[in-house]
């Protein structure tokens, strides 16, 4: 089963590809041009400026690994988590599994370190809810809209689902009860058995979640990453000639956010977050051939910045062997 899947996401990649042209050449490729000509190469810029979100997001892991690692080291595994998720045909926690393998190359305990990232995804899933609430505020006051009231019915009908997944990590045991499972089904000598410690990492996961303080500056500190993350789309907009003031352009990029965790089955939300973007931007005022442009920088942006994070990631890996 694992390898169909795997055969179907790898599949889905060109098939998503060939759609986003498909999407560009609909739009029409002249105009787009023409826009992205009417920015010129100052749009390189949101590439490093990217750093600055991502710099905040790890200031919020490192407040749940209590500072055992420096803050640039967490910085960098943020960028290949972010790459791996994203450009590559993973699961949506491949990034996660990276990010625990490297963070071990400084924090020993691997029960806290794989607590913190736990604990991480959770309150990333609440920062995520709590940003796509308040771009809904935001378009609601400003323009209002079906399809707003719609996403903002959508993210409460699945409120229920992060609740319920934090109220049963909070009960704890059960790493406890994988180890177990995975004992009965493939020996206690097993490699994969012998490396869960799940009674540990219950505990470490149980001692975080007893810390509100440190959850909310974790959660504060990732919610000024995904706010500060919206001024590219503020940035991009202005050299695009069709300037939105901070209140627009933190509602497109929240709502694309939520549309695209939503359809998180698509890979890397090839057209998803296109057509999002190019919706909410267009409910704004933006002007169709900048609406246009806006998702393409953002997806160059992302793939420039990823490749980067990955092929870093992959030389540290051979340096580590050597």
């Amino acid at each position: 089963m694992s390898r169909v899947l795997r055969a179907l996401r790898w599949a889905a990649l060109p098939a998503g590809i060939v759609g986003l042209i498909a999407f560009v050449l609909h739009q029409g490729v002249r105009d787009v041009a023409a826009a992205l000509d009417r920015a010129g190469w100052t749009l390189l810029w949101l590439v490093p400026f990217h750093a600055l979100p991502l710099l905040l997001d790890a200031q919020g892991w490192r407040v749940l690994l209590a500072g055992r690692a420096p803050l640039g080291f967490l910085w960098w595994i943020a960028a290949v988590r972010e790459a791996v998720s994203r450009l590559l045909p993973v699961a949506s926690i491949g990034g996660e599994v990276v990010g625990v393998r490297l963070a071990r190359w400084r924090v020993a305990d691997a029960a806290a370190v794989s607590a913190s990232v736990i604990v991480e995804v959770l309150v990333t899933i609440a920062v995520q809810y709590m940003f796509s609430a308040l771009g809904i505020v935001l378009a609601l006051a400003s323009r209002g809209g079906g399809a707003i009231a719609s996403i903002g019915l959508g993210l409460l009908l699945s409120m229920p689902l992060p609740v319920l997944a934090f109220v049963l990590v909070r009960k704890g045991g059960w790493f406890q009860a994988i180890e177990r499972f995975a004992g009965r089904l493939l020996g206690e000598s097993h490699t994969i058995t012998r490396g869960i410690d799940g009674t540990r990492l219950d505990a470490a996961i149980d001692a975080l979640m007893r810390e509100p303080l440190t959850l909310f500056r974790a959660f504060a500190w990732q919610l000024a990453g995904y706010v500060l993350g919206a001024l590219e789309v503020y940035w991009a907009l202005a050299l695009l000639g069709q300037p939105v003031s901070i209140g627009p352009a933190l509602a497109i990029e929240a709502l694309t956010q939520a549309v695209r965790h939503a359809a998180f089955m698509v890979p890397a939300g090839l057209v998803v977050q296109e057509a999002a973007m190019l919706m909410f931007a267009t409910l704004f005022g933006v002007g169709t051939d900048a609406a246009v442009a806006l998702p393409l920088i953002k997806r160059v942006r992302e793939t420039v910045f990823g490749c980067i994070a990955l092929a870093s990631w992959q030389i540290a890996e051979m340096m580590r062997r050597r």
